[in-house]
Parts: structure tokens; C-alpha cells; sequence
């Protein structure tokens, strides 16, 4: 069995921004779907698949933390237009995304509404850690 004694330090990071004011299952059910298209976008973020010691297969997951984070409304959506200025692989989730009911009408709700007109609950973003930092300035962690 293989286990580091030093932390590693990634150059990138993994990073959830969430609206404040969502009930918890909504915060929950937003982080899985957003993080979902990191994952599916960026395979070199999954690790390899784990088994436990009677060889039982899992599958893998990110290789490295989740940061997730909370702000107001306005904060999402100056952190979506710094994630764009700044080329940042990102995915994004609606308030018109809690009444659709599979991955089509999802789609669909998030192409109906202009870039800038979009009510933001969730965003996620992957890129150098000083670049998502800078992006998400003022949020602060999740409780």
C-alpha cells in the first residue's frame, strides 16, 4: 500500500462557486452536476480507479480537493465574467436548471437565456491556481 507522508501541492485547482442563499439538497445536487462536467471535460483530473483490501474495484475519483465556495448573486457573476476573460474551463448551473428534468432540458434552459442575463447559482472552474483565485476573489469557503 502506497501513502504519501508529504503533502502534495497541485499547480491547479478544483474550485465550486455556489449562490449563498440555496437550501442545502440544492448546494449538494449543484456541486455533483457541476463537477461532473469537469471530470468528463479534463480526464487528466481522475485519478486511478481504487480497490479495497479485499480487492472489491471502485471507480476513480478527482486526484486532487474540491475547493467549494459560497458568495451572493452579484459575486457569481463577476467571478463567470473573470472565469471567461480568462479561458478558464468552467461549468455552469442555472436557477432554471432545479425545474428540468433531464440532461436535453437542461441544455435547452441554459441556451434560451444570453450570457449575461443567466441566474447563476453554481459555477465550477478548473485552471492554475492563481488564475482561480483571481477569478473567484471574495468568495469565501462553503460552511
Amino acid at each position: 500500500m502506497e501513502h504519501e507522508i508529504e503533502p502534495v501541492r497541485f499547480d491547479t485547482k478544483i474550485a465550486v462557486l455556489l449562490r449563498d442563499d440555496l437550501a442545502v439538497w440544492q448546494r449538494l445536487n449543484v456541486t455533483a452536476f457541476l463537477v461532473s462536467g469537469l471530470a468528463r471535460e479534463i480526464p487528466e483530473l481522475v485519478g486511478e480507479p481504487y480497490a479495497d483490501a479485499d480487492d472489491t474495484p471502485y471507480l476513480p475519483m478527482f486526484r486532487q480537493p474540491v475547493l467549494v465556495l459560497e458568495g451572493g448573486k452579484e459575486l457569481l457573476t463577476t467571478a463567470h465574467g473573470r472565469i471567461l476573460s480568462r479561458g478558464l474551463p468552467r461549468t455552469v448551473f442555472t436557477s432554471d436548471l432545479f425545474a428540468t428534468g433531464h440532461d436535453r432540458a437542461n441544455r435547452a434552459a441554459v441556451r434560451a437565456v444570453p450570457r449575461d442575463q443567466l441566474d447563476l447559482v453554481g459555477i465550477a472552474v478548473h485552471g492554475p491556481r492563481n488564475g482561480v483565485d483571481k477569478a473567484l476573489k471574495g468568495a469565501r469557503m462553503h460552511p
